[in-house]
């Protein structure tokens, strides 16, 4: 009988631990699964507020005690008459009810369901009543935003801004990159360390130094301020990229050198082949950059309307009109349309990238 019990209460132990290890297990998965839709939600706030307030009339925004979302007050028909609808506290519930004679401390209303009994009066502020709405989004606010800016010049400048940028970088940050890993040089890491180092330079320090600069040069008023130095390479994309090419394996570099293949030959045909996660990654982060870019645009093309970005063009519409914040929040939404579709063409092999130029290292 001993035996038995003991072997009952070792049985019942090992049972106790196997659930408890999967209930914690399961709430393990929970709680990074809850936090990750929080942090998520956080993100995504602002998005939903902007596309929430595209669909919005400037109206709605104004009103006390309107809906977040897009909306518009019901009403009900009463002898050809739109009237608006109320939920207003009675003795009987809160009753549905459209306000036909707002006065001070009574008001006249009728029944929607009961139109026969015409109009009745009732005691109570009308102020205090909550008013009925139903989902209503417009597009009232892209209608005029377009309307009111010239979208197809900005787009047009945005994107050969963003297309010329984004080629010329990567044309030197790979140069750069497959230098600094395939390459014996004198004092290299010296080199990469002062490279990496300009990142922690505030742009506020170089502004007023490259502004004379191109002015002298007679660049201001024009693109070239902003699309010549993305040539020289910058050192957060050649940081990426030389963290991937450095996991491309150098056998595959002497089989080639040894079919006869040189320098320039192995970056092309090997490298950068092998490196297209990674190069996705950089493309789809400096085009975003310079889509996004406002300061430097705002600083070096002196006013040109006509060479205006989206992002200069918007924030001259927002501050134009600033009182309509409606149409502005559906500007912005009108910006956010071409780097979204780009992300999420290219988001399966943006986040490979990520994951092997971040995490693997």
């Amino acid at each position: 009988m001993a035996t038995t019990s003991l072997t009952s209460s070792s049985t019942n132990k090992s049972i106790y631990r196997r659930v408890w290890s999967v209930v914690r297990e399961i709430l393990a998965r929970l709680g990074v699964t809850s936090l990750g839709l929080l942090m998520l939600a956080i993100f995504l706030l602002p998005l939903a507020y902007v596309l929430s307030t595209s669909l919005k009339l400037d109206s709605q925004l104004t009103t006390p005690g309107a809906p977040l979302w897009p909306a518009s007050p019901s009403t009900y028909n009463y002898e050809g008459t739109d009237y608006p609808l109320y939920d207003i506290p009675t003795e009987d519930g809160v009753r549905r009810l459209a306000l036909v004679g707002p006065h001070r401390e009574d008001s006249d209303v009728v029944d929607p369901d009961h139109p026969e009994q015409g109009v009745f009066n009732i005691k109570g502020r009308w102020r205090t009543w909550d008013a009925v709405y139903r989902f209503d989004p417009t597009l009232q606010n892209f209608y005029d935003a377009w309307r009111q800016v010239n979208f197809l010049r900005l787009f047009r400048n945005s994107l050969l801004l963003s297309t010329i940028s984004t080629i010329g970088t990567l044309i030197a940050c790979i140069l750069v990159a497959y230098g600094f890993t395939r390459f014996q040089l004198p004092g290299k890491n010296i080199l990469f360390v002062i490279l990496i180092s300009t990142i922690v330079l505030p742009p506020q320090a170089t502004i007023v130094p490259l502004y004379i600069l191109f002015n002298k040069l007679g660049w201001t008023g024009t693109w070239l301020p902003l699309l010549v130095p993305a040539f020289f390479a910058n050192a957060y994309d050649v940081f990426l990229l030389r963290q991937y090419f450095m996991s491309i394996p150098r056998e595959l570099d002497e089989a080639a050198m040894i079919d006869g293949a040189n320098p320039f030959r192995i970056l092309v045909s090997i490298i950068i082949p092998q490196a297209v996660p990674a190069i996705t990654a950089v493309t789809i982060f400096h085009f975003f950059f310079v889509w996004n870019q406002y300061f430097e645009p705002l600083v070096y093309l002196l006013g040109k309307e006509k060479l205006y970005p989206i992002s200069v063009g918007i924030g001259a519409f927002v501050t134009t009109f600033g009182n309509y914040p409606g149409r502005s929040a559906a500007t912005a939404v009108l910006a956010m349309l071409l780097p979204a579709v780009m992300f999420f063409l290219a988001q399966r092999q943006f986040m490979q990238g990520i994951v092997v130029t971040g995490v693997e290292k």
